[in-house]
């Protein structure tokens, strides 16, 4: 995978007198059948998250409340999308290094994910990324 395989994804908003409704759809806006959902939440500031890349793993990351900024990298380019409340989803293919930082407070970050949680498919040292990327 290469970082044009990473894109936003306009999300369904639907808004009348009693507020805003976001969807997000298997097939329509999330690409893959969800297996697995996260959420990060009260991560100060200063601090980050992520810094790994999964073998086969898909996510797709939406901001559901605040904002952060998600940082994807194919090892040849890297690109940051900003996050907020009632942004595009932001889609992100297996083998792409993804961090997320500087997180607003009170920023509730939802992860979908394309299988359940198996610590094989992490590549969590960025050098055994690049080695596993064709690139060191």
């Amino acid at each position: 995978m290469s970082l044009s395989d990473c894109h936003l994804v306009e999300l369904q908003r639907i808004t009348d007198d009693r507020g805003t409704l976001g969807v997000a759809e298997v097939g329509r806006h999330v690409p893959f059948v969800v297996r697995r959902a996260f959420w990060l939440v009260d991560v100060p500031r200063d601090r980050s998250r992520g810094a790994h890349a999964h073998r086969t793993l898909e996510e797709f990351v939406v901001a559901l409340a605040g904002s952060v900024e998600v940082t994807v990298d194919d090892g040849r380019e890297r690109a940051t999308y900003r996050l907020a409340q009632g942004s595009p989803g932001l889609y992100v293919p297996a083998m792409i290094w993804v961090e997320m930082r500087s997180f607003s407070p009170g920023a509730v970050l939802m992860v979908l994910c394309s299988a359940p949680y198996d610590e094989a498919d992490y590549l969590r040292d960025r050098a055994a990324y690049l080695r596993a990327q064709g690139l060191a």
